[in-house]
């Protein structure tokens, strides 16, 4: 996830407007809605027109992206837990995985609330020390460090020198991608503030978390995952990795996985955390995802999830969102009942953030209030 959410939106909404009215006027019409495909992998199927939504508005956009230079590889729209909308760009297709990045930081908090459901884990307010010995004879000692909780990571606000947004931060990433432990690394970072003080985007933190489950329940954070989550969703097309070289920890590793599983867990935060019936997440659980706990450059984060100031009809739309560096995005939007899935090549460019003007100037108008 780049370093500022919304940098040079004006310029993205300038781009995706002159690009959209250019195709109008030039009367491109290559590409024509269909229904997406039916592929027995759980989804049900419609058109955009069964939610009363008017499939010219997407023609036209997708046709104006068709002539553009852009870095989108996938586009979904889920409404009323049914798939409406799908499309592909250049080489990806509907059964290729995609590097979520940083949306297998939400993913982990869907873990966490399962291994505090199942005791793995007591208590968002245990001390981190508690689970990671690492913590207990650290460089840099500071008795703040014996105060840092569980809650701390999930809100970015250990107070641990570490801010990824910052070259100079001395647990930023890159750093820590370079040295051979991890766990320890973060042990070892000098303290900056109080815990709970201060949140800056910190991605050792959810691997000190995603460290945690592993130690108390025995297992691999991606057998974990698999056994109590995407087993019982039917997500199999999966897998773990990293860009590192090196090998890698698994409570390090990141999610390679389907635009259209990732809109299954998107419609997992609608159902409250049920899939076909069962409760594979608390509900109390998605309930806090949906609460802000914490600012992080001003905009509203919870337990790894974004609450993102989308309008609609110039009125804040409530929305649950996951975002990872180069476009990935699961952007749920509870009392619209819809699901938008992106995934994208842009990384490090604030082209990353063209899905969110397409959100707020083709996705969001077109869904008509009941």
């Amino acid at each position: 996830m780049s370093m500022m959410l919304f940098l040079n939106m004006r310029q993205i909404a300038l781009f995706l407007v002159f690009s959209f009215y250019t195709s109008l006027a030039l009367g491109q019409a290559d590409y024509q809605y269909d229904v997406p495909e039916f592929l027995n992998d759980d989804w049900k199927v419609n058109s955009l027109q069964s939610q009363n939504i008017n499939a010219s508005l997407y023609e036209q956009f997708i046709n104006a992206m068709n002539k553009e230079d852009h870095e989108l590889h996938s586009m979904l729209l889920i409404k009323n837990n049914e798939l409406i909308f799908e499309k592909y760009f250049g080489e990806h297709s509907v059964d290729k995985q995609h590097d979520l990045r940083s949306v297998t930081k939400s993913i982990t908090s869907l873990i966490l609330g399962i291994a505090i459901e199942k005791e793995y884990v007591q208590s968002l307010d245990d001390p981190i020390s508690r689970y990671l010995g690492e913590f207990d004879n650290p460089k840099n000692p500071d008795p703040r460090k014996n105060q840092i909780t569980i809650r701390d990571f999930l809100t970015m606000s250990s107070g641990l020198e570490c801010n990824d947004w910052d070259p100079k931060s001395k647990g930023q990433e890159d750093k820590m991608y370079k040295k051979k432990d991890w766990i320890q690394f973060m042990a070892n970072l000098p303290m900056l503030h109080d815990p709970g003080e201060i949140s800056t985007y910190c991605t050792g933190g959810t691997i000190l978390i995603a460290e945690i489950i592993e130690r108390t329940s025995g297992l691999s954070l991606p057998d974990f995952a698999q056994k109590h989550l995407f087993e019982p969703m039917g997500i199999e097309n999966l897998s773990w990795g990293h860009t590192n070289k090196k090998t890698v920890i698994s409570s390090g590793q990141r999610l390679n996985m389907t635009s259209r599983d990732m809109a299954k867990l998107g419609q997992l935060i609608l159902n409250k955390g049920t899939w076909m019936g069962k409760e594979l997440i608390p509900a109390y659980w998605i309930e806090e995802l949906a609460t802000p706990k914490t600012k992080i450059t001003g905009l509203n984060y919870s337990y790894l999830w974004w609450q993102l100031p989308f309008t609609k009809n110039g009125v804040l739309e409530p929305s649950i969102c996951a975002t990872g560096n180069g476009g990935q995005y699961i952007l749920t939007f509870p009392e619209l009942d819809l699901v938008a899935i992106f995934t994208g090549g842009a990384y490090n460019s604030p082209k990353d953030k063209l899905p969110f003007t397409v959100v707020n100037r083709i996705i969001l108008p077109s869904i008509k209030d009941n």
